[in-house]
Parts: structure tokens; C-alpha cells; sequence
């Protein structure tokens, strides 16, 4: 029989690394059913039993405010993992005990991980593990993931507990609370109301108002007139403590505070962490150290993959060479390899792929450090000034990656005004589809200084999505911002097996990409470039193919950007995917990875280009980030206001650095 193990913990803890431990090479990372979120999960044998692990999303609390949080209590209440092992930050104990004690509420058997303990007695704590236990009824076991001490450990006690009788807990709170909590559990058990689950857990949430709770017990036979009577029990209460969603809070502290006292020895001293904070975090300095940081990375991925990139142009050159006249249908060969084929086109798109894992590799080094909270905490400070929720800043990280992740990632934001702002302006953050189209382009126009040019493009869209979310919030949505708070991990040394697996991953996840959506998108524009507009037949002159009959339609809409039809075009396929730009470019213009460069800067000017590269950046998202759009507001209202804005946006930003390019460079 297999033994079904959750991981639970904060963001940071180092929980990735002790699935990686456990489950070595035998394990799957997906995405949750109709998720965004990442999934893992693996299988690792001891004492000839097999035990499948899944890695829970980092949450710092069972509450059902974010999409991470309702996983991984929906898994814990409906799949009753045989262990729920938590680990926490033995340096930041007091915080991290906070999710251990609503995972007890639950009254799953639970196994108490101590991880980093390294860095709380370097931080001069000594923590009682066996004393922590007796005051929890639960066993506590010490790990330093990196260097897996305590790995051996933790795999025997998981089967131990796993056949041991259900764990009772000892937290108890204060007597109000606790005679609330019998009382609503009395009622429970008279109403026969949800037996699957925990009683006391279920009392609680109904004191905390928790809405999902709430709701499914509506819809039973009873629960009406059960919710009555609970309402009448929580009134007393009120009257003393007020929202008892806080007072719980508070009480929660109130008894981790009781334990801290008892088991933690020693006054946690300064460590370097503290110290670099001091001037990473520096009201003057950090700002400036970000942005330093983001064009070292960018610098560094574009050095690092330019090498891999035009080995692989070349490779689909000399492919696309090789495969002419293959098929013996001039038609289908000309499509796929000729001039104009789909095969030069995606083969401009795929050479982009070392750039896209170089920039995972860094982001995934700089987050496993733990700078990339420093970023969203700096951020923060800038976004509760302007008067918005720091809440977004997450969204907008995540949208550096891709825009639909950045749209889901919203549901952080509890309120709905806050969340909608998130939502319609995250497509502004410069996704990796666009850094393929940006540094094709920069390379063809500032090749010594690519990394300033991207930079300058991440810039522009960060400050026009907190223009906009400004303007939502003064004119449209007037309600009160919500607060933001986040966990600040210690520094540590970077696993380079965690950051080689998050990039071949989200790679590959660009690559399949490139395989299927820019593949029939190309391929719809390939049979448009070769169909002539007048009899419908084969053409290999490209002047007289729909495509061209197209692009000279709506040419004219933008003469004053100065394009011709085939960068129109572009620009009108990249509705599908932004990859898509860059390779419909290169199809149309009839050029492969090695000539694009020369080709470009032979025939626009660098304004003009940095301009069309801003309208990419700003026009409107791909056809996945609208449907995801759709799917978080619930309304075609926004997905129609986010097209409308941003294609406007882009049209007048583009026609303003144009213009004021034409004035600082004359000579251009």
C-alpha cells in the first residue's frame, strides 16, 4: 500500500529542496487541473514502501484568500494525505508557526520539519525540538536541506506516523474561544453537518467568517438554520473581541508567542542577511541596486545565449537548404522551405530558445537567493506611496515570464477593484515571447548594448502598467487598497540543480509553444504569402499574395510609424502568439536568423524600430493572455477595455518616441 505525503510550508523554506531529496529523479512537475500553479509530485521507496510525495504550493496560511492557499487546503481536507509533513524556517520560528497551527486545526496526522537550522544557530538561536513536540503532540525533526542532514530521518519517521492512531492536538486557546468552538461542534454533530471533516477545524472557520465554508454549508438540507444559531454564538463574542477573523489571528500569536518562550534559547543576532539588507533594501539605494541587478542579468543572457542562438540559425539555414524540392510538390516546398517558407520563420522563432532558459536560469538564481522578494518588497514601498497595493507587484513578476501566469497569479489580491487593476494592466510586463522579437531587433540596431535597450523596455512597461492602475484607481475604482505582507527568506547559496530544472521546464514549455501555436501561425501566414490575391492559385511573388493584399490594405492606418506592409502584418499575426512577430517578419522579408540583422538595419532607422518594438510591447496581448483575462474578471467588458486601451496606447506612445526621435536625432 502506497503512503500519500503532503509538504507544507512558507514560501522559502526551502521545501523544493527536500522534494528534491526525497524524490530524487522520480518525480513529475505539472501544473494543478485548470491551474496556473505549479504541481509536483514524486515517489521515493524506504523499508520496501512506496511513498508518493506531493509538494504543496507555498502558502503562510490555510485561509481561502489565494488560489495556492485553496489547493493546498482542498488537497489536505478532500485527498487526507496519510502524513502532512510542514516545514519551517527554524531561523524565523515564531512566523512559520503560524501555518503549523492552522495545519493541526485540520486534525490530519502531522509531521514537524526544523529546516535551515544551520542559519538559527548561526543566528545564535537554540531551539528545544523535543520540548516543541510535547507542547505541539506532534514529532518535530531537525534538517539542513542543502547538505540533506536529516534526510534519513524524516523518511522514517513519515512511515512511523503514517502507521501510527490519529495524532491529538494539544494546542488549546483561551477559554472564550474554546467554549465558542465546543459549542459550534456540538452543533455540528446534532446537525450531522459535513462528517468528513474536522469538527473543531469547521468550528473555527466559522467563527473566522471563512465564505467557503460558509457557503457549502448553505446548500445543505439544515444549513440555513444552522448558520442562525452559529451567527447567535458568534455575536457574544463579537461583543467582546470585535472581527473575529482578527481575534483569532491575534490568539493564534498570543499561544505561538507562550511556545516561543519555552522552547527558543538566545537572542537571534545579525547575520549577513541583515547586513545586505541594510543596503539592498536602502531607501536611496535599492531602487537603483534593482534596476543595476535586472540589466547584469539581462547583459548576462544575452552573452551567455548568443553563441547557442546562432548555432541554431544556422542549423535551420542549412536545414531549410537541405529540405528544398523534399516533398516534390512545388507548392508544399515553397511553403515549408522555400524563401518564404514556415520553416525559415520558425527556425527564427527557435533561436531564440537558449535566450528564454538563459533568462529562467538567472531569474531562478536570483529567486532562490532570495533577492526576487527584496524586488517586490522595494516595489512595494513605491506602489503603497502612489497609493495601490503592493499585492500586484507579485502578478507583475511572474508576468516577466508570461503574461497568463502574471493574470492567474492575481487571485493573491482580495480585493475585487485591486485584482481587476492587476489584471488589465499586467500585459503590459514585457513577456518572454516579446523578449524574442526585442532582441532580435536590438541586435540588428544596438548590438553593444542590447541589455540597456531591453532594460529600458521592462522600465517603460512597469511605469505605463502603474500609470494606468493609477488612472483605473482615481477615476474608476475608488475603493481601499489592500495590504500587502510577504515574507523576507534569509540569503542563501543558489542550487544549480533547482535552477537547471526551473529552466528546462519553463524552456521547454516556450519550446512546445514555438511546435504547436507559432507553428500553425506561421503556417496560416506562409499559405496567405503564397496564394495570389486575383486567381487563388500559387504564387511565389509575394507582392501579389493575400498577405501583401492585407498589409497594403491597412497600411496607411500606420504610415506615420513609418512601416511597410510586411511589419503591419507582423503585427497583426502577433495577435496569435508574440513570437509570432519575429517570425512572420523573417518569412515576409525573405531572410534567415544570420541575414535578419543586416537586413534590418539596412532598411529602418533605430527610432523607427525602437518605436515599433514599444507598440509590440504595448498593443494588444496574445489570444491565451485575453482568454485569461476573460476567465478572472468574468466579463468580455474588460477583455474588450483591454484591447481598446492598450492598441490606442501603443498607436500614441509609438507616434510620441517617434516624433521626439526625429527631434533629438536629426541626422537618423
Amino acid at each position: 500500500m502506497t503512503v500519500k505525503v503532503a509538504l507544507v510550508g512558507n514560501p522559502n523554506v526551502g521545501k523544493s529542496v527536500i522534494f528534491n531529496n526525497l524524490t530524487g529523479s522520480h518525480q513529475h512537475i505539472g501544473n494543478w487541473p485548470g491551474k496556473t500553479v505549479e504541481k509536483k509530485e514524486g515517489i521515493f521507496e524506504y523499508n520496501d514502501k512506496e511513498v508518493y510525495v506531493i509538494d504543496l504550493p507555498g502558502i503562510y496560511s490555510l485561509t481561502a484568500y489565494s488560489v495556492e492557499e485553496l489547493i493546498a487546503r482542498d488537497y489536505i481536507i478532500e485527498e487526507k494525505p496519510d502524513v502532512i509533513v510542514v516545514i519551517i524556517d527554524a531561523s524565523n520560528i515564531e512566523r512559520n508557526l503560524y501555518l503549523v497551527l492552522q495545519v493541526l486545526e485540520l486534525g490530519a496526522k502531522t509531521l514537524l520539519v526544523l529546516n535551515k537550522m544551520d542559519l538559527a544557530e548561526a543566528s545564535n538561536l537554540h531551539i528545544d525540538a523535543m520540548e516543541l513536540g510535547k507542547l505541539l503532540g506532534i514529532p518535530v525533526i531537525q534538517t539542513v536541506a542543502p547538505k540533506k542532514i536529516g534526510m534519513d530521518e524524516l523518511r522514517r519517521k513519515i512511515l512511523e506516523i503514517a502507521k501510527a492512531k490519529k495524532q491529538l492536538t494539544k494546542i488549546r486557546y483561551s477559554s472564550d474561544f474554546e467554549e465558542a468552538i465546543d459549542r459550534i461542534t456540538k452543533l455540528l454533530e446534532d446537525y450531522k453537518l459535513h462528517e468528513e471533516y474536522s469538527r473543531r477545524w469547521l468550528a473555527i472557520k466559522l467563527l473566522e467568517g471563512d465564505k467557503v465554508i460558509i457557503e457549502k454549508i448553505r446548500k445543505t438540507a439544515k444549513g440555513k438554520e444552522f448558520l442562525k444559531r452559529v451567527e447567535k454564538i458568534k455575536e457574544l463574542l463579537e461583543q467582546k473581541y470585535g472581527n473575529l477573523e482578527m481575534a483569532l489571528i491575534d490568539e493564534r500569536y498570543r499561544v505561538i508567542k507562550c511556545i516561543v518562550e519555552k522552547v527558543v534559547k538566545g537572542e537571534k543576532t545579525l547575520t549577513a542577511s541583515d547586513y545586505l539588507d541594510q543596503a539592498l533594501l536602502d531607501k536611496y539605494l535599492g531602487i537603483p541596486i534593482f534596476i543595476s541587478i535586472l540589466w547584469a542579468m539581462f547583459q548576462f543572457t544575452f552573452i551567455v545565449s548568443t553563441p547557442f542562438s546562432d548555432i541554431l540559425g544556422d542549423f535551420f539555414t542549412i536545414l531549410s537548404e537541405r529540405m528544398a524540392g523534399i516533398t516534390g510538390f512545388t507548392r508544399i516546398d515553397y511553403l515549408l522551405f522555400g524563401e518564404y517558407g514556415v520553416l525559415n520563420g520558425i527556425g527564427m522563432v527557435i533561436s531564440f530558445v537558449p535566450l528564454i532558459m538563459t533568462l529562467y536560469f538567472a531569474m531562478s538564481l536570483l529567486e532562490d537567493f532570495g533577492y526576487l522578494a527584496r524586488a517586490a518588497f522595494l516595489m512595494d514601498k513605491v506602489m503603497r506611496k502612489l497609493g495601490l497595493t503592493g499585492r500586484s507587484i507579485i502578478p507583475m513578476i511572474l508576468g516577466f515570464g508570461c503574461n497568463i501566469a502574471g493574470v492567474y497569479s492575481t487571485r493573491i489580491i482580495p480585493t475585487e477593484e485591486d485584482r481587476i487593476i492587476a489584471i488589465v494592466t499586467n500585459p503590459l510586463m514585457l513577456c518572454s515571447a516579446r523578449l524574442v522579437v526585442f532582441t532580435a531587433i536590438a541586435t540588428a540596431f544596438w548590438s553593444s548594448a542590447v541589455g540597456s535597450i531591453l532594460l529600458s523596455l521592462y522600465i517603460i512597461g512597469i511605469v505605463l502598467a502603474i500609470l494606468i492602475a493609477l488612472m483605473l484607481k482615481r477615476f474608476i475604482f475608488r475603493g481601499i487598497t489592500s495590504p500587502f505582507i510577504m515574507e523576507l527568506p534569509p540569503y542563501q547559496m543558489p542550487s544549480l540543480k533547482v535552477a537547471v530544472t526551473q529552466m528546462w521546464i519553463k524552456g521547454s514549455l516556450f519550446f512546445k509553444k514555438a511546435g504547436t501555436i507559432v507553428f500553425l501561425g506561421l503556417l496560416i501566414v506562409g499559405f496567405l504569402a503564397t496564394t495570389d490575391a486575383s486567381t487563388l492559385s500559387f504564387t511565389n511573388d509575394i507582392e501579389y499574395s493575400l498577405v501583401a493584399v492585407i498589409g497594403h490594405k491597412l497600411q496607411p492606418i500606420f504610415t506615420p510609424l513609418n512601416w511597410d506592409w510586411r511589419l503591419v502584418v507582423a503585427i497583426i499575426f502577433g495577435f496569435i502568439a508574440k513570437e509570432i512577430v519575429i517570425g512572420t517578419t523573417a518569412m515576409l522579408y525573405g531572410v534567415s536568423e544570420e541575414e535578419f540583422s543586416i537586413f534590418l538595419a539596412s532598411h529602418y532607422d533605430p527610432v523607427t524600430m525602437y518605436a515599433y518594438m514599444l507598440f509590440v510591447l504595448i498593443y494588444v496581448p496574445c489570444i491565451a493572455t485575453l482568454a485569461a483575462v476573460k476567465h478572472e474578471t468574468q466579463s468580455w467588458k474588460w477583455v474588450i477595455f483591454t484591447i481598446v486601451y492598450e492598441t490606442l496606447l501603443a498607436y500614441t506612445i509609438s507616434l510620441i518616441i517617434l516624433f521626439l526621435g526625429r527631434i533629438v536625432f536629426p541626422g537618423v
